[in-house]
């Protein structure tokens, strides 16, 4: 019997059509007409399925980025997914507007000599494969947890399922099976075991050296759908159990931002010694080499989140005349890389996929022309 969907995909399913601000749309890609974006895109999907005759499509949704190395890890994911799903056709797509329109404009073209990338919204992806009548599509977020950006990429297969541009026929919807995949660290338990296991082969060796600190985006209190910024705190004490020198904080979580780690640190003693950060993020971007390892340091404190917002990690735990919180932290001890570049981890991502496609379809369809 196959796997039914978990009790995440079932609260998604309920919670999402109460969340107004989670409608996925393509309208606020500003750089250019939407109709011209649903006609190249339709085009490649057309051509790739006559080329492939494949009746399966797979679709992954990062957040997106416009930095050079993100656009490796996306390549290699894309790869990745094609060699463990040799039956789809698989397709990619950023579901953040902002760095869309970033890409498309080479925000970091002369700066990063990072090439002009056209990722189009999921919305688009899934028209196309709608018109071209595809039988089964999976969507798989690439997302770290369940938070808002998940909700955004639930919302667009469940405004697909609804025919929300109302051009499908609704006897191909009715039909299509429909598979979600789950975040990284969907599941409390299982989900959160097995990145710590992942990441501590990996971090191990600076682990042991010092205090190995992952920064994670986190959702501010209003926006934490589905309850799910408290994995950060369960990874933490996950990894904690395998070295007692983990720390996991976020750029947007109440009570775990850096100042809150260095709270931690100092409770267990560490007050000295070589602090070591990497993103726990699918991609090592802005936050990663600004938030995290830039040079930023205004030190403007904010009194309502306790935390220096425009301060970045490395400088904050850094030993300087100005600094003084005694760790030996610098450029040596950040390791800017994001989780989609380890492939043990990207499998990580690749399992989901594989309990989705096992799982039941989603029954989400539902005609708008009140015939069913």
């Amino acid at each position: 019997m196959k796997k039914t969907i978990s009790f995440l995909m079932i609260a998604a399913m309920a919670m999402i059509v109460s969340v107004s601000f989670t409608a996925c749309s393509s309208d606020s890609d500003t750089s250019g007409n939407v109709e011209a974006y649903q006609e190249i895109v339709d085009n490649q999907v057309k051509a790739q399925k006559a080329s492939s005759k494949k009746t399966k499509a797979l679709l992954l949704v990062a957040f997106g980025s416009t930095w050079p190395e993100p656009f490796t890890d996306f390549d290699n994911t894309i790869e990745a997914y094609k060699s463990a799903f040799p039956d789809h056709d698989v397709y990619f797509s950023f579901s953040s507007a902002i760095c869309r329109n970033r890409a498309a404009a080479g925000e970091h073209v002369e700066d990063l000599n990072a090439p002009k990338r056209n990722y189009y919204a999921p919305d688009i992806w899934l028209e196309s494969l709608g018109r071209v009548e595809y039988a089964e599509i999976t969507v798989q977020s690439l997302q770290v947890i369940p938070g808002e950006e998940y909700a955004s990429v639930v919302a667009c297969l469940k405004g697909f399922a609804n025919n929300t541009k109302n051009d499908l026929r609704n006897e191909y919807l009715k039909n299509v099976k429909l598979h979600m995949g789950t975040p990284l660290m969907a599941d409390p338990d299982e989900d959160v075991e097995n990145l710590a296991t992942e990441l501590h082969k990996i971090y191990s060796q600076y682990a042991n050296q010092g205090a190995m600190l992952f920064m994670g985006h986190g959702n501010p209190d209003d926006l934490d759908i589905f309850s799910a910024n408290i994995r950060y705190t369960q990874l933490e004490i996950a990894l904690q159990k395998k070295n007692k020198n983990y720390y996991v904080g976020t750029v947007d979580m109440m009570d775990n931002f850096k100042t809150d780690v260095l709270e931690r640190m100092r409770e267990a003693g560490y007050n000295s010694g070589k602090v070591f950060c990497a993103p726990l993020m699918s991609i090592a971007g802005d936050h990663a080499n600004n938030d995290m390892a830039g040079d930023d340091d205004d030190w403007k404190f904010n009194e309502e989140t306790g935390e220096y917002e425009d301060t970045s990690w490395k400088v904050f735990f850094s030993e300087t005349e100005k600094v003084k919180n005694g760790y030996d932290c610098s450029d040596e001890t950040m390791i800017v890389k994001g989780l989609l570049s380890y492939p043990a981890i990207r499998q990580l991502w690749i399992n989901h996929t594989h309990t989705a496609l096992n799982s039941e379809p989603l029954e989400w369809y539902h005609s708008n022309d009140g015939t069913e």
